[in-house]
């Protein structure tokens, strides 16, 4: 019983509910901004609950956190609490998995049972009266019926950008893992130097991928509507960079809290799951590097 009563039980919040309205905005604005994109109409409704949403579920973060963080400066949590927060945090990252699982799987779908159907290939192969002379190849780039279904004019080298990116986010996990280890041994400065590094690395990787981006749109035909090559592209590549974006500001957060004297060798989880979620983002980006631009 005595365990029980020492376990920790925050008050009641306004901060869950708040949320669902927020993230209620951010889901409806996009989906009426798609609506709106695709039919060509105007983006201003959707764009507005989008930008809304956005913010307010970043000033929700900030004050929702910060009651955490406040809390656990405290000495409010004992070791239940901190096993919570670890399941919570595995859990997450798994939904993550699960998330990026599905892209993944539509990617290998339409290019290892899709495709050879559109050729021809087995009892479901229907080339023969959707495309005469339509060629089962991966990716499709300018396909027979290109109006109705336009492909990229070319694809993105794999051995330039996305190497140097690649290269870059591998060494990141280094650089975090360095710096987690500084935390161990409670050396400040070693732990402030290969975090400020991880960060340096996160900003360098999304600056490239911005500039992919843009040569992709402008020079070689590969947009959102460039087949179903470009659609698998941009959401898998498109989401990993979102999560990159979201895990170097938890990177930049966890800096600061660093620099303001938080964590010690013996308690420092939220360094740790931040630690976590940034291999969670390398280990994606190598399927994508390996499935998205060199198979």
């Amino acid at each position: 019983m005595s365990a029980h009563a020492s376990y920790y039980v925050p008050a009641q919040s306004r901060w869950p509910i708040l949320a669902s309205v927020a993230m209620f905005l951010l889901a409806f604005g996009a989906a009426t901004l798609v609506n709106a994109i695709t039919a060509e109409s105007g983006t201003g409704v959707g764009l507005m609950m989008v930008l809304a949403g956005a913010l307010m579920l970043g000033l929700i973060l900030v004050g929702w956190f910060g009651n955490v963080i406040h809390e656990s400066r405290a000495g409010l949590y004992n070791e239940q609490m901190d096993r919570s927060f670890r399941w919570g945090m595995s859990w997450f990252i798994f939904s993550e998995v699960m998330f990026f699982a599905a892209f993944f799987g539509a990617l290998f779908y339409v290019r290892t049972l899709a495709v050879p159907w559109l050729g021809g290939e087995g009892e479901r192969g229907v080339s023969q009266m959707l495309w005469p002379g339509f060629t089962a190849e991966w990716p499709l780039v300018n396909p027979p019926d290109a109006e109705k279904f336009p492909g990229p004019h070319a694809l993105v080298d794999p051995w330039h950008i996305p190497l140097l990116n690649t290269i870059l986010l591998v060494s990141s996990s280094f650089t975090v893992t360095l710096s987690h280890h500084a935390l161990l041994r409670d050396d400040r400065a070693a732990i402030v130097r290969w975090l400020g590094l991880t960060v340096l690395l996160g900003i360098v990787f999304l600056g490239f991928q911005a500039y992919e981006y843009i040569h992709a749109y402008t020079e070689l035909g590969l947009t959102l509507h460039a087949g179903v090559y470009g659609a698998t592209f941009f959401i898998l590549t498109g989401f990993h960079g979102l999560h990159v974006t979201l895990g170097t500001f938890m990177l930049i957060v966890i800096l600061l809290r660093v620099l303001k004297g938080h964590f010690d060798p013996a308690h420092h989880f939220g360094f740790e799951a931040v630690t976590w979620y940034w291999h969670f983002v390398d280990v994606v980006w190598i399927g994508l590097f390996l499935f998205v631009y060199v198979i």
